[in-house]
């Protein structure tokens, strides 16, 4: 049995990895985040390429792929910090797509699919429902348990938040809207993947940019990744992310080949994902040393984006405590 990735999910990676490092370096994502605003070009890009469709079913203008393909580029998305609404759009998607009535997803999937409206995803609780890209959304789906709802924008009061990411456009929505009647279960899972896989993006960035600072940086005429104390936690940061990784692309692979486990695999790769990135990125900070806690540095990117994770759609807690529930069940 093969277990890789086949030549076009490969290709596609490949892509997104390319095309987000040359228009999404870290110079572009301060200078987006000091503007706070999007770059309306790249977004233009990415519905160019056909991101935000890519797990569209063909009938509704989509590419028609799966899962696996849109967990592949928001990793990249994750590893760039991407300020852009694109994994929000996607989750949009996933939602829609499992939940929404015929009616539904032919109002809201083609036009999400080519980027023309943009998505929104929160689950709600006391005080409303915390949105990421929920500033900008022009259609937001709101998660009420085991049920869901979406609205336009209009149709509903979006007050924008400042944050400590400037990288992305936050707001504070409350309000109702019309019920998905569909697998709001299946769609609340890929939604959950989605975040896991932008978070495994930036546990390697963090990864990366720390192994290569304890390369370059020298004390005691040595490289600082020589001494105990800052190899050990590079390895422990290696541990965290591949476990990350795996399991995000086990929980992919679930939605695609739709066994009955779904809601585990992703349960089990969302509450892996985010304490690995929240550990990985604040080690990162502390491999860095004194200028780590600086402005000036790009690890806070990585740290506030892992931060802020856990208020669109619940804690890790939460996450275990459903497979848990689960595994008892079955």
């Amino acid at each position: 049995m093969d277990f890789d990735v086949s030549e076009g999910q490969r290709y596609i990676k490949n892509v997104a990895k390319e095309m987000l490092s040359d228009r999404s370096g870290l110079v572009q994502v301060r200078e987006a985040a000091e503007a706070r605003t999007y770059d309306p070009g790249l977004w233009a890009e990415m519905c160019a390429l056909g991101w935000p469709g890519i797990a569209v079913e063909e009938e509704h203008g989509g590419a028609g792929l799966g899962c696996i393909e849109s967990v592949m580029i928001l990793e990249e998305h994750g590893y760039a910090v991407a300020a852009s609404p694109l994994v929000s759009t996607m989750q949009a998607v996933f939602i829609v797509q499992s939940a929404g009535s015929p009616d539904q997803q032919a109002a809201w999937l083609p036009r999400l699919a080519t980027g023309e409206v943009r998505g929104g995803v929160g689950a709600v609780r006391e005080g409303g429902a915390f949105v990421p890209d929920g500033a900008d959304a022009d259609v937001i789906v709101l998660l009420w348990g085991d049920h869901a709802t979406i609205a336009a924008r209009a149709d509903l009061d979006v007050e924008p938040v400042e944050t400590i990411d400037p990288t992305r456009r936050y707001a504070r929505v409350q309000g109702d809207g019309e019920p998905l009647p569909g697998d709001v279960a299946a769609g609340a899972c890929r939604a959950a993947i989605a975040v896991a896989a932008e978070l495994v993006g930036v546990s390697r960035r963090a990864l990366d940019l720390s192994v290569a600072y304890a390369k370059d940086r020298r004390q005691f005429d040595r490289a600082i990744g020589s001494f105990q104390a800052i190899s050990h936690p590079c390895a422990d940061m290696l541990v965290a992310t591949e476990g990350a990784r795996s399991t995000m692309y086990f929980a992919a692979w679930s939605a695609d080949a739709d066994p009955p486990g779904l809601d585990r695999a992703a349960a089990l790769a969302y509450s892996t994902a985010l304490p690995a990135a929240t550990d990985v990125t604040a080690a990162a900070i502390q491999i860095h040393g004194g200028i780590g806690f600086t402005w000036e540095c790009d690890m806070h990117w990585l740290y506030k984006r892992a931060q802020l994770a856990p208020m669109q759609l619940g804690g890790a807690g939460a996450a275990r405590a459903r497979l848990i529930t689960s595994r008892l069940a079955a």
